[in-house]
């Protein structure tokens, strides 16, 4: 009976539909605004030029966060160093390259599964391969290494969403001139792909900005009142100086955690748009 009103009722069904989709959006978006709504209320009135800009003191009891919020930009931009042009490279061998045959397919299998994997296992790898077996010690060049291979499956997938995206004519019509396989990916595919890769980079960098195990045990300093000069040094960085000061610093107001969390929020929300607005100018690009 139901099933024949629904059949007789297109419309009906339709507005069922729209009403259950808008109702999963809107469970999803509240509590994001609750959460964002929450920090900045709760972390607004800590900001100041001297929160940003001043060195911590008193155990980071006063002061600011400069150094964390220098060491979170160095840990990011060390990671996309390592994580973005091996990313991209291995990417486009597994699209343009390999063939399909059971040893690749069991490495694209293998990349999914990786971007599953618990962050602190990352952190754990990084202690044993980068602190310990290279002898980088605990150093930002550590920290980036073990973020960069952390994010790499995040790169490599969707770099090859973004190249299958691609129409198979472009490639097609490009060897037809005669010109050589890697001038037509350079020229012909990677262009087109380029707004689905700074996808994947909007990604990478929000997972290496936010993480606090994998820097615990490879880069991250509970208290630093100086900045790092060179990459084997050690740095603070935004998440694990906001998880020290909520669980193991006494006596420090709520308004210094939020503004913390705000901090590392705008960072991450800026990096994002910014990738953002290079990603739409090169889709009004596309010409199909």
């Amino acid at each position: 009976m139901i099933r024949e009103t629904f059949k007789h009722n297109p419309y009906r069904t339709e507005k069922i539909a729209h009403a259950l989709l808008f109702s999963a959006t809107v469970l999803v978006v509240l509590p994001v605004i609750f959460i964002l709504w929450v920090i900045i209320q709760k972390g607004w009135s800590a900001l100041s030029w001297e929160f940003l800009t001043a060195m911590p003191r008193n155990g980071m009891r006063e002061g600011g966060i400069f150094p964390a919020i220098v060491g979170t930009v160095y840990l990011v931009v060390g990671t996309l160093i390592f994580s973005l042009p091996l990313g991209v490279f291995a990417a486009i061998y597994l699209t343009e390259y390999a063939k399909d045959n059971m040893l690749t397919r069991l490495v694209k299998l293998a990349i999914i599964n990786l971007a599953g994997v618990p962050s602190v296992v990352y952190g754990l790898f990084g202690l044993g391969i980068f602190v310990m077996f290279l002898k980088f010690g605990s150093s930002i060049l550590a920290g980036s290494l073990t973020l960069a291979i952390m994010v790499l499956p995040i790169i490599i997938t969707t770099t090859r969403e973004a190249l299958d995206s691609v129409p198979q004519s472009f490639r097609e019509v490009s060897l037809s001139l005669g010109v050589s396989k890697w001038q037509t990916i350079r020229y012909a595919v990677l262009p087109h792909a380029l707004p689905g890769i700074l996808t994947g980079v909007i990604l990478a960098v929000s997972r290496a900005a936010g993480e606090t195990a994998p820097i615990l045990f490879t880069v991250a300093a509970f208290y630093l009142p100086h900045l790092p000069e060179s990459i084997f040094d050690q740095a603070m960085a935004l998440p694990y100086h906001l998880y020290v000061m909520s669980t193991q610093v006494p006596n420090v107001e709520v308004s210094v955690r939020y503004g913390t969390a705000l901090v590392l929020l705008i960072m991450v929300l800026s990096m994002n748009i910014l990738a953002m607005v290079v990603r739409a100018r090169f889709r009004k690009r596309k010409k199909w």
